[in-house]
Formats: structure tokens, sequence, C-alpha cells
């Protein structure tokens, strides 16, 4: 019997979502080709067994994936929770930020017209623009709360300044930042020694919306050369997938799965059963554009965990113990979080 996903919420006041939502990305750009009949078969499956938080952006694909997760919830909108990001754009030699008021607005305006809704439950700013004070930002996305076009605000891979300055304007339902066993800098101590972002958000009552809590599908152990890629894979020359960062990143995932196997478990489940213990307030979004993946996903949220077993994972891995960078393209590692 295949495992239906719980719920949580996210914020206060609260968004009520799927315990583990779907990142939809893959299906659009980043991860090899895609199937158009498979990904929407995918997102039928993601809802048909209650995993309704959907998260997407209008920069995936360049509207392609809004578009796609659109045709995928047409005729059962009521059943969804969905997410979507602005201010990013592909630009020559990585990635363009704006943050500007107008872009905000005219941003919200094309995703709903893609996505073939009338209101977005959760519309992030996709990356801080440092070129634009965050309250003018914030506050034209506050507009879009007054105008009932978005329901939840939120922020992704925002540092602990920006969060304290966005809430000040409105408050902040959900921060979205990549973390996982391999990437912990969420809870990393300010420069100054001050409260990590983790602890910021915790103590504004923002909800914590993880990214890439398979490691980019590392952690799942299926991953064991370099040529697992394809050609058309962003993983391909990624820092952390390539040279002795891969080598030292897989004797990572071999005591991810030497634990996984005395649990009767796949290492993937363990890790996403990791970020699922971090906190109730926590909903991790992974990636997939398979239903084989979404069900084995899925089967996370029935992990235990004892203390023992997340002592264990404290020591095999602690924050810092990825080798390599982020990004393949320093130019995504933009903005102004310290957890980038």
């Amino acid at each position: 019997m295949t495992q239906t996903a719980g719920r949580r919420t996210l914020g206060s006041p609260g968004l009520e979502v799927s315990a583990l939502g779907l990142g939809c990305m893959g299906m659009s750009q980043a991860y090899g080709a895609a199937d158009r009949s498979e990904s929407l078969a995918t997102l039928h499956r993601a809802l048909d067994t209650g995993t309704t938080f959907l998260d997407t952006a209008d920069v995936y694909g360049s509207g392609h994936n809004e578009e796609l997760v659109g045709e995928a919830i047409a005729g059962r909108r009521d059943e969804v929770q969905l997410a979507t990001k602005f201010s990013l754009t592909h630009a020559d030699g990585g990635m363009r930020i704006d943050g500007r008021p107008e872009n905000v607005l005219a941003c919200a305006e094309a995703s709903l017209r893609r996505l073939g809704v009338d209101v977005i439950d959760l519309y992030y700013q996709h990356r801080v623009d440092p070129q634009v004070p965050i309250e003018d930002t914030v506050g034209a996305m506050a507009e879009l709360v007054t105008a009932g076009k978005v329901r939840h605000l939120g922020l992704s891979e925002a540092s602990a300044e920006s969060l304290r300055r966005a809430a000040a304007v409105h408050p902040i339902t959900a921060l979205q930042s990549e973390w996982s066993l391999w990437t912990r800098d969420l809870e990393t101590p300010g420069a100054d020694g001050g409260p990590s972002v983790l602890e910021v958000a915790r103590e504004l009552g923002i909800g914590i919306v993880p990214f890439s809590p398979l490691g980019r599908g590392f952690l799942t152990g299926a991953i064991r050369s370099p040529e697992d890629f394809g050609a058309d894979d962003f993983r391909r020359g990624h820092p952390r997938f390539t040279g002795d960062a891969f080598t030292a990143n897989l004797r990572l995932v071999d005591a991810v799965r030497a634990l996984a196997g005395e649990k009767g478990v796949a290492p993937g489940q363990l890790a996403l059963a990791w970020v699922l213990a971090q906190g109730s307030d926590v909903v991790p979004i992974p990636g997939t554009k398979r239903r084989a993946y979404l069900d084995e996903n899925t089967a996370a949220l029935a992990v235990e965990l004892s203390a023992a077993d997340l002592a264990r994972l404290a020591e095999i891995a602690p924050p810092g113990v990825a080798e390599g960078g982020r990004y393949v393209n320093a130019s995504y590692s933009y903005g102004d979080s310290p957890t980038r």
C-alpha cells in the first residue's frame, strides 16, 4: 500500500500543507531530459497520495514548469497548496535578480496566467536583490496579498537580516533554503557569532521548506560515478560530483547507506527522515519527475529515527561535511545570504 502524506503547518498565520512537498523543477530543466507524460503522471500521483504542496518558479524552464504544473492541477485546484517564485531570469553567464516593485507585480500576473489560477498560495522572492531594499520588494508582494492574488509570502535563501527586515513589513510564512545531511549551512551561527538563519526564522515564526533534501540525488546512493549523469545533467560538472570531492562525498553516502541498511530502508528515505525529524515546522520538497521515486520519497514519512539514529547521523554528517561548492556557476551563489 502506498504511503499517504500527512500534514504540517508553515508559519503564522499558518499555511497547512502536505508534510512532504514535491519540487517540480526537474520536470523542466537541469536534471536531464524529462518525459512530459511521466511528469504529468507524477504530479497526478502526488495529488492522489496526499502530496499536495507543489513547488515551482517562473524561471524553471523559462515558464515551462509553471505551465506544466498548471495543466496538471486543472480541475483539482482546491486540493493543491501552490508555491511559485519570482525575481530570477536567465542571463548571459548566469542569472539576473530583479526585486523592483514593478517587477514583482508583472511577474505575479505572468505566473497566474501560466498556472491558470486566480491566486497563488505561497509566493516567494527567489533570491534577495542586493540592489533593492527588501522592504520595497516585500511591500509590493504585500500588495498582492491585499489584492487577493497571493495568500502567503516567502523568501528563498535569505539571510537572517533580510528575514527580520522582511517580517517587519509583512508576515513571512516560509523560508526556502537548501538543507540536508550534506548541506547544513542553515544551522551555522552568523559571522558575528549571532543566531543562525534557522534560529532567526523560528524566532519569527517562519516555516522552513528545505530544497534538495536528498543532496541533489547523491544521498539516494544511486550515484556511484560521475559518468552516471547524462550530458545535459547539470550535476556532470558540479563541484560536489567531480574529482576528489566526489570521492570524499561518496564516503559520506556510503555511511548513510550502511545505517539505512541496518534499518531496512532506502538511503534516500533515511536522508529525508532526518530532515523531517528536524521539527514540525519543516516541510522538505524533494524533486522528482518519476512516480517510482515519488512513492519511495513519500514512504520516508513512515521512517522513525531513534535518538541513537540521530546521534549516528550527526557523527556521519556534521555541518560542513560535504566537499565542494553548492553550485556549478558562482553566479548562482548571489544575494545576501551566508547560507549560499
